[in-house]
């Protein structure tokens, strides 16, 4: 049976990272799982070779693979050779039907048309242990229409042949799966209050009783790009009691712009900056959903997360902890102390993409 070219994210027959590539494969787990996530579809990998096949690319993208790393020059001219040739190669028709269709069915939940996605790239190769390209590929946020939707799926396409891309060479596994293609998640988007990130241990010690959250106001690529210092709140994992909150002065937030019809960081209002962007009921929210996760995930993870205007929770990614959780359990006591923000940037390098 031939893989489709466009996999709903609720449909259990296709949750696997062959086919929906590492971060989209993790969101359909999860909502299969029954959790929140925002409602989409993925351009599967097989849309990908597809596309590929049909328009005499695989030599092409076999030669940029293999330009020698160290050959910066090389590497620029071969990227820059391969987003030409994506750019202008026609899609296929059957899956130019399919994914205006699978649009228009977004456009049908929301109930409006135009309603706004993010565009992500999933690589296959995504969140592997040994060899990951997190952060490496593209994710473009509220796009509008299905002229648009189709644009900047080829955008995510040409992250695979990105310089950074080109010049990374992990052995084993993750050649093999870099060389597979990725896939394209489309995403109803969630107009946030407030968003950020959660680990199920404490990033800085390993502590497995507690889950730590960063959040700040607006969409969370200001936390996940350090364009903000944002509030921490540090929880007991056993009798979700808040431990510590500690308070930022949020300058800026990632909103919407309607003029230029995409997102921006603005100045947070004065009378909003020094103020707790998280109820203390939303932090044990959080804290009980980043449970839920860990349990249904047998470990650690770290999740990004939103709560709507309505404060529905939704969960936007979810990784596994790959530093702590791999060492010894042992009892870590006393508090986190300072510095988290840093450490979750390691752990969220490259974050939203």
């Amino acid at each position: 049976m031939s893989e489709p070219l466009i996999a709903w994210l609720d449909d259990p027959a296709h949750a696997s990272a062959s086919v929906l590539g590492g971060k989209f494969a993790s969101l359909a787990e999860m909502a299969v799982a029954g959790f929140d996530v925002p409602a989409g579809f993925a351009v599967t990998t097989a849309a990908w070779q597809r596309f590929e096949a049909e328009n005499g690319l695989a030599e092409r993208a076999a030669a940029a693979r293999a330009v020698d790393p160290a050959d910066l020059e090389a590497i620029e001219a071969a990227a820059a050779e391969m987003a030409a040739a994506i750019e202008a190669a026609p899609l296929p028709a059957e899956l130019e039907a399919e994914l205006d269709a699978a649009y228009a069915r977004l456009e049908e939940l929301a109930g409006a048309p135009g309603t706004p996605v993010a565009v992500r790239s999933s690589g296959v190769a995504e969140d592997l242990g040994g060899a990951s390209f997190a952060g490496q590929y593209e994710t473009f946020l509220w796009v509008m229409g299905a002229d648009e939707v189709r644009r900047h799926v080829r955008r995510c396409w040409t992250g695979l042949f990105s310089a950074p891309v080109l010049t990374y060479r992990p052995e084993g596994e993750g050649a093999a799966a870099g060389a597979a293609g990725m896939a394209v998640g489309v995403q109803r988007m969630v107009l946030p209050r407030a968003a950020g990130v959660m680990f199920t241990l404490d990033p800085l010690n390993g502590d497995r009783s507690k889950v730590v959250l960063e959040a700040a106001w607006g969409l969370g690529e200001a936390v996940v790009s350090g364009e903000v210092t944002p509030d921490r709140f540090r929880v007991d994992k056993v009798t979700l009691e808040l431990l510590a909150r500690e308070l930022s002065a949020k300058e800026v937030e990632c909103v919407f712009d309607p003029d230029a019809g995409g997102v921006r960081m603005a100045p947070v209002p004065a009378e909003r900056r020094d103020v707790a962007c998280l109820e203390d009921e939303q932090v044990i929210a959080l804290a009980t959903l980043g449970k839920r996760i860990e349990r249904h995930r047998h470990a650690p993870v770290d999740v990004e997360w939103a709560v709507d205007e309505g404060g529905a929770i939704h969960v936007l990614q979810v990784r596994p902890e790959t530093v702590w959780s791999r060492k010894p359990k042992q009892p870590v006591a006393g508090p986190g102390g300072s510095g988290v923000q840093r450490v979750l940037a390691k752990f969220m390098a490259g974050g939203a993409g």
